[in-house]
This record gives structure tokens, sequence and C-alpha cells, in this order.
């Protein structure tokens, strides 16, 4: 490194202009060039001589992570410079500023929080989906578009499924910020990308009560602790949370991986659907376990060398999947749903661990305001959901995975496309009815859906028609 930054600093058609920000690893600089009119920064590693190597590394690693990953959880990725002049990644400068004021007025209000980390848990569960495990998720490494949308920064510790783990082959202690670091991060786990579900339950905690759910360590062997010590119980502390709340936060600090939630988008989806949660003893815990079970637990933890872990995020997701499936509960077409949830059934044989989304979608436009109840007067919403209840008995998933929605659309295709994409189904399951020429020639949910689909698609005919399956984003070989 021959260069050092500075303001007015030229390097490779950059030119350096305040400095914004200075961390204990990095500095970072507004930055300008003529071919991008984008508002941007410059990270610029503190390389000290004699103390540089981690740093050094980070670094290197972070380099190879960013250009990779995409979408509106990760700042764009401009350039990137080596370690010959002058090493620095140039992003997009995120306007809508860090999160890290607002996690410190805590503890928030119930519903900012429960929004707020949503949106924390899109996140991960985007860059999760890219392969990447980021491994020290802290209020200061999300940032907030003005749109809404967190954005992770700072992959100097993380881990990149296809990419060669440079952190783990250079050094041998556990790397992360203390209050949030995962129990199998303290054994030197770094492949296992519940170990960020960990951090998302500790800043919930955190959120919610104003304080860390195991304090702040100042060194690594206090941090074992968390292995055997439970934490004070939310509710504990502040007696207005919510039981389901509570349920969330405590399920994402399970010490075990096993234990914890699968997925990122599992604790999107159950923040933002309360009443479908499923409470088990962690939602009425009021007090942290007695001594006698914390010596049990420390007497079996210990000497605990390491967690299971998957083999790849990836192999970890594809066990995990949230399937969305779309029902027809029109009683013409009752045995095409009823193939439909055979094929859910068979799904499950191959993955026992998904979350079902069951949902049906009341096209409003064909409908007037009168028209919303029965004869009976009960409401149309009411009366869809509890057949789709009554189509779900049986499906298999009993323990809180299993969950129902009705959506109201003048356009039950779009409506669809966008649940699914709000819930971050991995795959969309529907029926498709009979071949029609209205249908070839106007088209039909289901082409729509498998066409503009965010995952892949499977549609369901009856064995009596034409173009029994599609599956994988193909068109339909006829328009439902």
């Amino acid at each position: 490194m021959t260069q050092r930054p500075h303001q007015g600093l030229q390097i490779d058609g950059f030119t350096l202009g305040e400095k914004l920000h200075t961390g204990g690893f990095a500095t970072i600089w507004d930055v300008r060039h003529p071919d991008h009119d984008l508002p941007m920064v410059m990270k610029v590693p503190t390389i000290l001589d004699g103390d540089d190597g981690p740093t050094i590394v980070g670094f290197e690693v972070e380099q190879m992570i960013m250009p990779r990953l995409s979408g509106p959880h990760v700042p764009r990725t401009i350039a990137t410079g080596d370690f010959d002049v002058m090493p620095y990644i140039v992003t997009e400068r995120i306007e809508g500023g860090s999160f890290l004021p607002v996690f410190k007025r805590a503890p928030l209000p119930l519903p900012d929080l429960v929004e707020i980390g949503a949106r924390m848990a899109d996140a991960v569960a985007d860059i999760h989906r890219q392969g990447v495990v980021h491994l020290d998720l802290k209020p200061e490494n999300f940032l907030q578009r003005p749109e809404g949308e967190m954005v992770l920064i700072d992959y100097g510790l993380s881990r990149h499924d296809r990419l060669p783990d440079l952190l783990a082959e250079e050094f041998r202690i556990p790397m992360g910020t203390w209050p949030y670091i995962a129990p199998e991060q303290i054994l030197r786990a770094r492949s296992d990308p519940r170990s960020d579900l960990f951090a998302l339950g500790a800043m919930l905690y955190e959120m919610a009560t104003g304080r860390p759910p195991f304090g702040v360590p100042q060194k690594l062997r206090a941090t074992r602790r968390r292995l055997w010590r439970d934490p004070d119980p939310p509710r504990a502390l502040r007696p207005e949370i919510p039981e389901w709340l509570q349920e969330i936060i405590l399920h994402a600090l399970e010490v075990d991986p096993l234990r914890r939630y699968q997925a990122a988008a599992q604790i999107a989806f159950d923040l933002t659907h309360p009443a479908q949660v499923r409470l088990t003893g962690r939602a009425l815990r009021l007090r942290r376990d007695g001594w006698l079970k914390v010596f049990h637990r420390w007497r079996d933890l210990r000497g605990l060398k390491q967690f299971h872990a998957p083999d790849s995020v990836q192999s970890l997701m594809e066990t995990v999947p949230i399937l969305c499936v779309a029902v027809d509960l029109a009683p013409e077409h009752e045995a095409l749903s009823l193939q439909l949830r055979a094929h859910v059934q068979r799904m499950l044989v191959t993955r026992p661990e998904a979350r079902i989304a069951c949902v049906n979608v009341i096209r409003t436009a064909r409908l007037g305001i009168d028209q919303m109840t029965d004869a009976q007067g009960n409401h149309l919403h009411v009366a869809r959901l509890v057949a789709l209840k009554r189509w779900a008995e049986g499906i298999g998933p009993g323990d809180g995975r299993l969950t129902h929605s009705v959506l109201e659309s003048p356009d039950p295709a779009q409506a669809l496309i966008t649940h699914a994409a709000r819930i971050h189904a991995d795959h969309i399951v529907m029926g498709a009815r009979g071949h029609s020429s209205t249908r070839r020639y106007l088209g039909s949910v289901s082409a729509q859906v498998v066409a503009e689909a965010h995952c892949s698609v499977t549609v369901i005919r009856l064995p009596e028609t034409r173009g029994v399956l599609v599956d994988g984003g193909a068109a339909p070989q006829v328009p439902a």
C-alpha cells in the first residue's frame, strides 16, 4: 500500500472528498467519478504496520464477496482497488443513513420493533439466498434506504459458499461482535447461516428490552456462558411484550442451531403473521432457569467442540423452503383442489421441514359490496378462511409451519406474485383450471404467475387435461 487516503486524492479516476466515518478497521470517504453520477462512498482499510493481518485478510474477503451480491439489501459495488497502490471498495451511498440512531432509542414501541425486525430479517434472508453468511450482524451494519429496505454492509468477517474461507485458513480465534455472536461461532464454526439468526434474535431482544440478552462481555471467555446461561425472558423485563413476540425472540436465541429458527425468512414471516405463531413454553417464561438446570447444561456443554452444521447455505435453504400453495376453493373445482393437496403432501415427503403457506384470492373486481356476505350473513373473507383451513387439514405440518391467508384483489395473479415475494416463498404450487378458448386468447392466472413470479412454480392439472404438470418456471402447455 503506497498511497494513504486523504481529501483531494485522485486514484483510478475517483476523487476523494470529505471523510464521512472513521471506524476501527477502515475509513469511509465521499467520492466522485466523471463516469458515475450517483452518490458514492469509498471504503479504505486502516492498515497499521505490524498489526495488519486480520484487517488485510478481512478486506480481501470483502472485496471478493461484495461484487457477487446484488439486490436492494446490499450496496451496489462500483469498483475495487488492489493493495499495490491503495486497497478500496467503492459502492453506492445509501441515502437513508444508519439504523444505529434508531436502535439506541431502545426499548422501541412494539409496532416499530416488529416492523423493523421484519425488514432486518428480509435483508438477512436475501444474502443467505445468495450463499453468504454475514457473521457480524449488529446495528451498525444495517443501513436503511429511503424506501425502507434494510441494507447490510461490512462483509469483512463473512463467508461465501463458493469462495475460499480465508479467515478460517489464516486465523484460529472466533471473530464477531461479543453481544451478538452465536454459540457456534464461539466454537469457531463459520459456515452456519443460523449464526446470523442468533444475532437477529439478540437485536430483537435489545430492541424490545433496551439491553442485550447476554450483556456486553469484554473477553471471549465470558461469551462462552451463553452456551449454558439463558437470558432473562423479555416479558420479565417488559410485561407488555406479547407472548408471540417472546416466542420469536427466544426461538431465535436457542443455543443449539437445530432448535433455532432455520431460515431468516421464517422469522420475517412470523413477525408479520403474529396470529399464526405457535406458542411453546418459551412464550410463557417469566424467569431464567434455576441453578440446577443451568449446572446440568454447563456440565453437558463445557467440553463441546462443535454443533452440527449444514454442508452449505444452499443445502440448508433447500431443506427449509417456504411453499406458497394457491388453492381454488370453487365447488366445481373440488377434484383439482384435492389433487393439489395430494401433490403438496408428496412434496413434504422429501422436504419435511418446509413451511406451507396456503392462500386463496377473492377476485374483488367481480363482486359488489353486497356480495361480500352470503345468505346467512357470513362475510366472504371469513368463509373462505374457514374453507381454506378445512382444505389444509391433514396435510402434515402441525407445529406452526402451516399457515392460511385470504387475499382480496382485482388481479389474482398479481396478488399471488406479490404475496409470494412478501413471504419469501421459495416455490409456488397452484392448480390450473381446464382449457377454454377464452383462456387461450386472454391468458390465465397460472400463466402470469409462471411468467412473473420471483421463484419456481409448479402448476397442477387434472390428469384428463392436456399439460399435466408444469415445473420450474416453464409456461403451461394450455393457459388456465
